[in-house]
């Protein structure tokens, strides 16, 4: 509820919202943007009202705090007065008010729980809520009683559980230098995306996905281990091994001690964020306002971003964490054009347009090669399984909307067998704002299953392709299936006017829901 636009989940202003009917920014006033608010935090006044004090809120008391000016929230058992970030709530007042006098993490997190709410609201603190002590798992002995690492049922959602026996879990087994992980999912659509490493001295944490669940291993290792690992997924039985190298050859008597939500599977909208430091290896020019990012990630991290979904960037602005939402794109459509090759499992590239009187992109241009980013793990809720016997794939790109579909090109020319046609409508103001033109002219040459459009709404005279905005007229004439009954996908992203009123001209030109997949950027 803070700082970004209330847009729906999972991600405000990113290019990953299937958006059917989403809300709009409300305008704020003069003197009340984001670096508005942050100037104000950092002035000394007391935003509480309590004077510097921090106090146990019970829930009676929070209830009291229901009105415009004078509101408390609780966001994960912490309570904030937000009464002064009232007109800096890009998502307006009323949104805002729809969790006053109580607990709005679930609203939260439904709207965009992403966002650095410690840090935006630190001088809003009022205190924490006054909650009986609750008795803690003991895992160690929670692992005695199960074999192998199996997930106690107890610790299976509901969901799953109507599913069939399907309960993740795990081993471990070790040589004089290797000690190997193993991770049972039940599953027959796990693949090196599924499946996200990082460790960092002794902390080993491997995230694995599995359905909208999120299974976890979170263990503080028993002997140190070298930074460098590989991970082998064994799609046919769903198992995924984890090797680390042993710093000592020593035998381990035991793996390690459990960390927090350790051998636990939770739903994926009830789990935080996780971030990890990479370092910026190159920055280009790609047109006059956008930029070609590349950050590598550490060497004890294994992260490979899904096609169709997004991570998150912060940084330190000002004394204030910002979080942003981006689409990685490969580093180019084309293999000749990547210079140098890297290997694509160690590297994320990223095209951002830079808003010079914005606050996070200006600093993201700022950084010099060898800075360090912080990137999330990756969210989205697109799905792989969309290309499965897929025959026209139509993408309608505007701007930077552009990002989203440049992995799905990729994929669909090299990975989808039963593909006849892929046509791209690329929507710009001027021929200077095309994101990778002649990459595009190159692969629609090379593949003559690929037709590229371009429409200007600012052209000049000299522009002999299409001009406008998107229309009916447009979309009529560009959508047109292979075979009458073949079977087609619709991938559009935007700015949310674009999007949305995209989405509305499919459907009146009867194309079905599950027909259009939807992006926002």
């Amino acid at each position: 509820m803070l700082n970004v636009p209330s847009q729906s989940f999972p991600a405000p202003r990113s290019q990953q919202r299937v958006a059917f009917g989403g809300r709009s920014k409300v305008p704020l006033k003069q003197g009340r943007s984001l670096m508005d608010w942050i100037r104000l935090t950092k002035s000394g006044k007391d935003l509480t009202g309590l004077k510097g004090r921090l106090i146990e809120v019970t829930e009676e008391e929070l209830k009291k705090h229901n009105k415009k000016d004078d509101c408390w929230i609780c966001i994960r058992g912490f309570v904030y007065n937000v009464s002064p970030y009232m007109e800096y709530h890009p998502g307006g007042e009323d949104e805002l008010m729809r969790a006053a006098g109580s607990d709005g993490t679930e609203l939260f997190d439904q709207v965009h729980r992403w966002v650095n709410y410690e840090s935006m609201l630190k001088e809003c603190l009022v205190g924490r809520m006054a909650i009986k002590p609750a008795v803690l798992k003991d895992y160690r002995e929670e692992e005695k009683k199960v074999l192998n690492g199996m997930l106690p049922k107890s610790q299976v959602t509901d969901t799953l559980a109507k599913e069939g026996p399907i309960y993740p879990s795990y081993d471990w087994f070790q040589t004089n230098s290797l000690v190997t992980i193993a991770i049972y999912t039940k599953q027959k659509d796990i693949n090196l995306d599924s499946i996200i490493v990082d460790h960092q001295d002794d902390s080993f944490r491997a995230e694995t996905i599995i359905k909208d669940c999120l299974y976890l291993i979170h263990i503080g290792l028993s002997h140190e281990v070298q930074e460098d690992f590989s991970v082998r997924v064994v799609e046919s039985v769903g198992k995924i091994e984890i090797v680390l190298k042993k710093k000592e050859s020593t035998s381990w008597d035991f793996l390690g001690h459990p960390l927090e939500n350790h051998n636990s599977l939770i739903p994926r909208k009830d789990t935080g964020l996780y971030y990890r430091k990479c370092q910026l290896i190159s920055k280009e020019n790609v047109t006059h306002d956008t930029r070609l990012f590349c950050l590598m990630l550490p060497p004890s991290t294994h992260l490979q971003v899904p096609i169709g979904q997004h991570v998150y960037l912060k940084l330190p602005i000002t004394g204030t964490e910002i979080v942003k939402p981006y689409t990685p794109v490969s580093g180019s459509l084309l293999s000749e054009f990547k210079e140098p090759v890297l290997p694509n499992n160690k590297y994320i590239y990223f095209l951002i347009k830079i808003y010079h009187t914005g606050l996070f992109t200006p600093e993201l241009d700022r950084l010099q090669i060898g800075d360090f980013v912080s990137v999330s793990s990756p969210e989205g809720n697109f799905k792989i399984s969309k290309f499965q016997e897929l025959e026209d794939l139509f993408l309608l790109a505007a701007g930077t909307g552009f990002t989203p579909m440049v992995k799905i090109l990729n994929y669909a020319l090299t990975d989808i067998p039963s593909l006849r046609k892929v046509k791209l409508m690329f929507f710009n103001k001027t021929e200077d704002d095309i994101i990778w033109r002649r990459q595009l002219e190159k692969l629609a040459f090379k593949d003559k299953r690929l037709d590229v459009e371009f429409v200007l709404s600012a052209p000049i005279s000299e522009w002999n392709g299409k001009q406008g905005h998107i229309s009916p007229a447009l979309l009529s004439e560009f959508l047109k299936r292979n075979l009458d009954k073949s079977k087609v996908l619709v991938c559009i992203c935007g700015p949310v006017p674009f999007t949305e009123q995209g989405v509305r001209l499919l459907q009146d030109l009867n194309f079905s829901k599950n027909e259009i997949h939807s992006f926002t950027a």
